[in-house]
């Protein structure tokens, strides 16, 4: 099947590249993964994650200001949510991605003698 080519301008893969280099951090990966069933708090986040105080607070904060989590606060508690569930999708593709690579490896070594 024939993909429709789409020529990005100069900005347009600066925004992409954006995006890409937000993911490109694991502690920002397990924030995600640790929001994905629903809203935590910071504290509950810093437990999951088994990140600093310091380290999980700018991490969110630059969640936030990609516009991939939504923030709320109630009394002294900050709850931290999902707000672009799109990033999900790309990560399941890069995931099934990656598992068919490790795959074809496996069986190019379990086929082999050495």
């Amino acid at each position: 099947m024939k993909q429709k080519q789409v020529i990005l301008s100069n900005e347009a893969l600066e925004l992409v590249a954006a995006r890409f280099r937000i993911l490109g951090e694991p502690m920002r990966l397990k924030l995600l993964r640790a929001l994905l069933e629903r809203e935590r708090t910071v504290t509950e986040l810093i437990e999951l994650t088994k990140g600093t105080q310091a380290n999980v607070s700018k991490h969110l904060n630059l969640l936030t200001q990609a516009g991939l989590l939504g923030r709320r606060k109630e009394g002294l508690h900050v709850y931290y949510s999902i707000a672009d569930v799109s990033i999900f999708e790309l990560c399941q593709m890069v995931c099934g991605r990656l598992r068919e690579q490790f795959e074809q490896q496996a069986k190019a070594f379990s086929s082999s003698r050495f």
